[in-house]
């Protein structure tokens, strides 16, 4: 696989295939020099920290299971209820989506799927996107392989995200998307954003990049300058007629409903009693007294690769949670987790964090700041094998899917 690339000088063009050699024992034959040039854009040409950053994003790709992603049968509430459409393409031949995110309902989302299976099917979506934007590229060059954005925030109902796993959750994936897909977007528009967006979007950029920053654009209820600036690189006849374009669907309708997933408020029927949900995972149900912590040791021996994968959920309250480290060679304490409140008792908490060989992991269930009752908690924690059936058992336990390579 290969495709066109910007231009570029001739040092970057030396600092580009010395990438490509430092990166030689991890990389594919989907990644192309594009693919190398969108992380070391991301870090300003900075071999070193590019690199770390393509070695961790990789690292995670394997975690998700990607290069067998298209093999998952996603829960329909993602499918049916999670709003987009990829309606058309740019002027530059860069695939266009539309977002109708006033129908996003997160609360009944979060009572259908778990976040890890939220963020899979993100990162499902943004892959799919990724490949469109490919084979755009074969004709219509490198700037077709960004993707352009819009949202319309109209009537959208911002106090369902002051509930603390609707936040958590955006918050997790942003970090996720600036993580491990870097230099993907080429703009983002968000139109009729009521008064309170500007407060959320500043708590959320602090997670973007500030390349991405400047590439999205935000327009409050009523004002309709952002058509210029969109019509000037979108053709309106493939633009919806809602939106001031002249795109109607099929069907006749301007919003062209036919040619997205909609979204909308969540059937209760489809919600999922977290706390029954069969699992082969070995859990344990404890209780950590008030002012007390719980701590659970895990040793990663020498040469060993390991996951420290973990699933809880506490009874009535929340409970404080973190990971640290210890080198057992040099005595060097790191932070893996940094200590905070987890509101676990509203939504099962669910992660996983890569490990180093010959250092020995903390898990704290922390309850010292409560003095008048202990937390009930019923935890999972394991050290998880990097090797493929380590990923096949993570990523079975928590999807109930079976990889590609085993069937």
């Amino acid at each position: 696989m290969s495709g066109p690339l910007p231009e570029i000088s001739a040092e970057q063009r030396a600092t580009l295939e010395q990438f490509r050699k430092q990166m030689d024992d991890a990389l594919v034959d989907t990644h192309d020099d594009y693919f190398l040039l969108r992380w070391l854009r991301a870090r300003k040409w900075n071999l070193e920290a590019a690199e770390k950053m393509l070695r961790a994003s990789l690292k995670t790709r394997a975690m998700w299971n990607v290069d067998n992603i298209d093999k998952w049968d996603p829960p329909k509430a993602l499918k049916e209820y999670l709003p987009y459409g990829l309606i058309g393409y740019d002027n530059e031949g860069s695939p266009l989506l539309v977002c109708p995110f006033y129908n996003f309902d997160i609360w009944g989302m979060m009572h259908c799927v778990t976040r890890f299976e939220f963020q899979k099917y993100l990162v499902l979506l943004i892959e799919r996107f990724m490949k469109t934007a490919y084979e755009q590229s074969l004709d219509h060059g490198w700037k077709a392989r960004q993707l352009v954005v819009f949202f319309d925030m109209q009537d959208v109902n911002l106090k369902q995200y002051a509930w603390r796993p609707a936040a958590e959750c955006v918050i997790s994936s942003v970090k996720q998307y600036e993580a491990n897909f870097p230099e993907l977007l080429k703009m983002c528009y968000i139109i009729n954003a009521p008064k309170l967006f500007s407060v959320a979007f500043n708590i959320v950029k602090k997670f973007l990049d500030e390349n991405t920053t400047s590439k999205i654009v935000i327009y409050k209820s009523g004002v309709d300058k952002w058509q210029q600036q969109l019509f000037s690189h979108v053709n309106p006849k493939v633009f919806p007629k809602a939106w001031g374009g002249e795109l109607v669907d099929k069907l006749g309708d301007p919003q062209c409903k036919s040619m997205m997933v909609w979204g909308g408020k969540l059937p209760e029927d489809l919600f999922i009693d977290q706390n029954s949900q069969q699992s082969d995972k070995d859990f344990t149900d404890t209780q950590v007294p008030k002012g007390d912590k719980l701590k659970l040791h895990f040793k990663v021996n020498l040469e060993e690769q390991k996951i420290l994968s973990w699933e809880f959920r506490t009874i009535d309250y929340d409970i404080k949670f973190g990971i640290y480290s210890v080198d057992e060679k040099s005595g060097e304490k790191r932070s893996e987790v940094p200590l905070g409140t987890v509101y676990s008792n509203e939504m099962d908490e669910i992660g996983y964090i890569s490990t180093r060989p010959n250092t020995t992991y903390t898990v704290v269930f922390d309850n010292s700041a409560s003095y008048l009752r202990g937390k009930k908690l019923r935890y999972w924690v394991d050290l998880v094998s990097d090797e493929e059936e380590g990923i096949t058992e993570l990523t079975n336990q928590m999807d109930n899917t079976q990889l590609a390579a085993q069937q």
